[in-house]
C-alpha cells in the first residue's frame, strides 16, 4: 500500500476516533492524536514506554501518555493486554475481528495475534455454550497463548 494511501486512511481512522472522543465529553487534543496515530501507524501492541520512546521528542512526557492511555482504554478505543505484569495496548475498535487470541514467545517476549478463522468460530461456539450454561452474556476476552515462537524454536 502506497505511502498516502496510508496516511489517508489513518487520517480517516483519526477523524472516527476524534467523534467517540468528543462524543464521550473529551478534546481532541494534539497528544491524544499523536499517541493514537501510533497505534495507526505500528498496527500492533505497543506498551506506555514504546509510545512515550517514540513521541518524547514532541515534548510529551510519560504521565500524558499513561492518562491517555487509560482514558481511550476506559472508552473501548484501545485494549489492554497484561504480560508478566507488563500493559500492552492495541487498537480494539476499529480492528474489525469479532475475536482474536494472542501468543507470547516466552524467550524474545514477541506478543503474535493469531486471526484463524477456524479457530475464532470455534471459541465463538465455546462461548455461547458457557453463556448458556451459566447464563451470562459475555462482552470481551483475553485469550493468552504461551510458549515458544518459530523464531525461538530452531
Amino acid at each position: 500500500m502506497s505511502s498516502a494511501i496510508n496516511n489517508a486512511l489513518i487520517k480517516d481512522d483519526l477523524l472516527l476516533v476524534k467523534r467517540l472522543v468528543e462524543k464521550k465529553g473529551f478534546r481532541m487534543t494534539k497528544q491524544r492524536k499523536l499517541i493514537l496515530e501510533q497505534f495507526f501507524i505500528t498496527k500492533g501492541h505497543l506498551t506506555a514506554e514504546d509510545i512515550y520512546n517514540r513521541l518524547k521528542n514532541f515534548n510529551i512526557g510519560i504521565a500524558t501518555v499513561y492518562r491517555n492511555v487509560k482514558i481511550f482504554t476506559s472508552m473501548g478505543i484501545i485494549k489492554e493486554i497484561v504480560v508478566d505484569g507488563v500493559s500492552h495496548y492495541e487498537l480494539k475498535i476499529y480492528s474489525k475481528k469479532p475475536l482474536h487470541l494472542h501468543f507470547q514467545c516466552l524467550n524474545c517476549n514477541d506478543i503474535i495475534d493469531i486471526d484463524e478463522r477456524k479457530v475464532a468460530i470455534e471459541y465463538i461456539k465455546l462461548n455461547r455454550a458457557i453463556e448458556n450454561i451459566n447464563d451470562l452474556e459475555i462482552y470481551d476476552v483475553n485469550i493468552m497463548l504461551v510458549g515458544l515462537c518459530n523464531k525461538c524454536r530452531g
